[in-house]
């Protein structure tokens, strides 16, 4: 089996809520675990705290996660960011509906100097994400079939 890198979230005891949340945002099959499940703590305030958590999209994307234990400092996420990129305008934008409609617009998402459209946001979770959406070639801009964006302003 090749070597794989999968996103594994930490969250200080929302990590059901949030996986929850991403499956009805990215669909797929979402598996969890307790701490019970696996008995890797005696503290009953732990018992029903996810101790691992995977949704696996339709399109074989992985997100991972868990609750932070007790016993561990949980520092909130900073300095990285989730991408979510591609050309299918409608899915990717209803990704971007979801995540950033249930949080905060740090820029919103708009047509870039590259062409394609892009935004970051952070969901209500506290996780950041980036949002590309890929525009049409710049020879298809010019022969005349822009962007969705360009055609509705006509």
């Amino acid at each position: 089996m090749a070597a794989t890198i999968n996103t594994y979230l930490s969250f200080k005891d929302t990590a059901r809520e949030a996986m929850a949340f991403y499956q009805s945002v990215f669909g797929g099959d979402l598996t969890s675990s307790t701490f019970a499940d696996y008995q890797v703590s005696e503290d009953p305030a732990e018992q029903d705290k996810i101790m691992h958590s995977m949704l696996t999209t339709p399109s074989g994307q992985v997100l991972m996660a868990a609750d932070t234990p007790n016993s561990m400092e949980y520092t909130a996420p900073a300095g990285h960011s989730l991408s979510i990129s591609g050309d299918d305008q409608e899915e990717i934008r209803g990704y971007w509906d979801a995540l950033a409609g249930s949080g905060t617009e740090v820029m919103p998402l708009a047509q870039s100097p590259w062409g394609d459209s892009f935004g970051m946001c952070v969901d209500r979770f506290g996780i950041s994400w980036m949002v590309n959406i890929a525009g049409a070639p710049a020879g298809d801009q010019a022969a005349g079939q822009g962007t969705e964006r360009e055609t509705a302003r006509s």
